[in-house]
């Protein structure tokens, strides 16, 4: 069979997509520009959370991720744990028949190896672990391409994450520390590497003018997050919540009093609840809220900014693409590392211990440093595209070998 007579190279992806996250949304975004500039030969589906929306807005057919409907809602009634535990074992074949349907399965970035935000063993970690253990038994490439990862306390999550990493046949990670995290978990990454969050390929908006530190200054984007700690927070979630929002409304309360105007970003459908506490306890025609839809919507917003303080990983991107100076709540280390290669890391404050004066200082002292800022960041930004050119280069030639790709897909394949 020549190359001109193989079939199309079949391309799977796989994560928590279509269900109202904007960053992971914006990592599918990135990969399917990928393919369609790099293999636009490939037919290309999804096993995702949200398929309606992944087929309405990317135009590519997708399936429920798991069997049972009520996978992500709590099951407290006899039938809905029954279905659950069902839907477990469903599952192991739904995923295998999807896996043995492909080439080539991309989970396209997102913290798919960390547990950083609340998360059960028995949701995403085993769904990622039957992804790679299907493609693993059945040949099928499973790549995990600039993904996050984070050491994990949770030993159930902790074994399905590293079990899933050592079962894909290509990984590499958005910064070092998610290699060091699986290292340290008993993961050998002598092969893999280290570049950008994919989101750093999307299109950016063009920048607005320089601003004139003699002309009054300008909005501020402040992005908020419906935020109760991580995994091992799980007792003091409410108090958590309530320490951020109340630093957060007193931080944007002070802003107000100075006359800046000051625009809501949200990252997450889930955020919407915080947009509307914050509108509430700051009643002033200075605060508006946005409802993005999509990461370039995010980035719109954050281009006209004077200044962006966020919280959400993929704000911070979107603020750190633009060129627009941002001070970053962490919650996670994953958040520092980033700042830090992007030339801000003395502008992050503790999301879990929101200091409204601190951050006030911090926020005066990175508008200080605008313009230099700004210029920093058109280098950094460069540099991160020419990273993520290298990725897709090396992601090229691990799962779409020039030739006897699809003779080996066939054969295999046959019953």
């Amino acid at each position: 069979m020549t190359a001109a007579d193989a079939p199309p190279v079949r391309v799977g992806v796989f994560g928590l997509l279509g269900s109202g996250n904007l960053g992971n949304d914006g990592s599918l975004e990135a990969l399917l520009g990928y393919l369609r500039a790099e293999h636009p030969e490939a037919v290309v589906d999804a096993l995702c959370g949200g398929p309606e929306a992944v087929t309405t807005r990317f135009g590519i057919p997708a399936t429920r991720l798991h069997w049972y409907r009520g996978e992500y809602r709590t099951a407290s009634r006899a039938g809905a744990i029954a279905a659950k535990g069902l839907g477990k074992v469903v599952d192991v074949f739904r995923t295998a028949a999807w896996v043995r349907r492909h080439d080539v399965v991309i989970v396209p970035g997102m913290g798919v190896l960390e547990a950083t935000l609340p998360l059960r063993p028995w949701g995403f970690p085993y769904a990622l672990f039957l992804l790679c253990a299907s493609g693993r038994l059945l040949r099928t490439r499973v790549a995990l391409v600039s993904v996050g990862a984070a050491a994990i306390g949770n030993r159930p999550t902790r074994a399905l994450v590293r079990w899933s990493a050592r079962l894909a046949a290509y990984r590499s990670y958005r910064d070092a520390q998610s290699r060091d995290a699986m290292r340290a978990m008993g993961v050998d990454t002598a092969r893999d590497e280290v570049y950008p969050d994919l989101a750093f390929v999307l299109p950016t908006p063009r920048a607005s003018a320089p601003w004139d530190s003699s002309a009054p200054p300008g909005p501020v984007c402040v992005g908020v997050m419906d935020f109760h700690g991580g995994n091992d927070d799980r007792a003091r979630a409410d108090e958590i919540y309530r320490r951020y929002l109340d630093g957060t409304v007193r931080f944007v309360r002070a802003l107000v009093e100075e006359g800046r105007a000051v625009r809501l970003l949200t990252g997450d459908e889930c955020d919407a609840s915080v947009i509307a506490a914050i509108l509430d306890a700051v009643d002033s025609p200075l605060v508006t809220a946005a409802e993005p839809s999509s990461l370039a919507d995010l980035m719109k917003e954050m281009a006209a900014a004077e200044t962006v303080v966020a919280i959400r990983y993929h704000n911070l991107i979107c603020a750190l693409k633009t060129g627009t100076p941002v001070l970053a709540l962490c919650y996670a280390a994953k958040s520092d590392a980033l700042m830090a290669e992007m030339g801000l890391g003395a502008y992050c404050h503790p999301a879990r211990e929101v200091d409204a004066d601190r951050l006030l200082e911090q926020f005066r002292a990175l508008e200080k440093r605008s313009a230099e800022l700004r210029q920093i960041l058109t280098e950094r930004n460069l540099a991160a595209a020419r990273r993520l050119e290298h990725q897709f280069n090396a992601l090229t030639a691990a799962l779409f070998p020039a030739t006897g790709h699809a003779h080996t897909h066939t054969s295999r394949k046959a019953p």
